[in-house]
């Protein structure tokens, strides 16, 4: 009698514990935010240092994927994401025009820079962008481009046809990477070539090598090379599996003061990264 009671006890004890797990398990679900997001705000150590205090401030637990934004806006398209922190503003605005977003907020921005050897072959320092494009054609001078669909390769593709040049995916002097931004710098320092990085990620490069990196900034400040990045929440009406509610915490969150100051002490060697701008 009683080893039966023991066994009931036990039985009770064990379904106590199956319902516990599966109620925290729901509950954890319910609060966990799905991100695609830049290779840049990952590589750069942004999301390590700002997504552990909306965690903290929340309660949310946020997983991101780093992608381009091509890939990025993809993910938002086939409902595998809530959430999407991209740099490609008009890519950004179709997505939304199409019904696949709503809710876009910027949040910060930086500029996007050409990187090259500083013996400078091409010889581009000082020259205006569409000038320094011209310059790589004409000398034939190794370009190495992500060609991966990402923000910075969309930026660089509109860099050429500003210059009134085709993209020149065929000459033997283009390389393309199909990898991130600093696979993409590594290869380009590699073959003694030049690339178009954002300013965030060339600071990281920079401080891998103590401040002296073998890629030097020989063109900046040109008012195209603006680089602006975005949130977007994923249309809940296109995607039922979408946390709307989350997402919009995460908006508001990443937009609010707190997020915005954090944001703009985020610095490498001494540098600022990322200037925050949301309205």
């Amino acid at each position: 009698m009683r080893a039966l009671q023991m066994k009931r006890i036990l039985l009770w004890a064990m379904a106590i514990g199956l319902v516990w797990a599966v109620v925290t398990s729901v509950s954890s679900a319910a609060d966990s935010l799905t991100m695609a997001t830049t290779t840049s705000t990952d590589n750069t150590g942004l999301l390590d240092e700002l997504m552990p205090e909306f965690t903290k401030d929340t309660g949310i637990d946020i997983k991101w994927t780093a992608t381009g934004t091509g890939k990025a806006l993809k993910l938002g398209e086939n409902c595998d994401v809530d959430v999407l922190m991209v740099h490609a503003p008009p890519a950004e605005k179709k997505f939304v025009d199409a019904g696949f977003g709503v809710n876009r907020r910027e949040i910060m921005y930086n500029d996007f820079v050409l990187i090259g050897p500083p013996g400078d072959p091409a010889g581009i320092s000082g020259k205006t962008v569409a000038e320094a494009m011209m310059q790589f054609e004409k000398k034939k001078a190794v370009f190495v481009s992500r060609g991966d669909n990402s923000g910075t390769n969309k930026k660089e593709i509109g860099l050429w046809k500003a210059a009134g040049l085709e993209v020149p995916d065929r000459a033997e002097w283009y390389v393309q990477t199909g990898q991130g931004m600093l696979s993409t710098i590594r290869i380009a320092a590699e073959r003694d070539g030049y690339t178009l990085t954002d300013r965030g990620t060339y600071i990281k490069y920079s401080a891998d090598h103590k401040g002296n990196p073998p890629l030097k900034v020989l063109v900046e400040g040109d008012a195209v090379l603006l680089n602006q990045y975005s949130v977007i929440v994923v249309n809940p009406d296109r995607c039922k599996n979408v946390k709307a509610d989350l997402a919009e915490k995460f908006v508001e969150w990443i937009t609010g003061d707190r997020a915005q100051q954090q944001i703009a002490e985020f610095r490498l060697l001494g540098q600022e990264l990322f200037h925050p701008n949301a309205k």
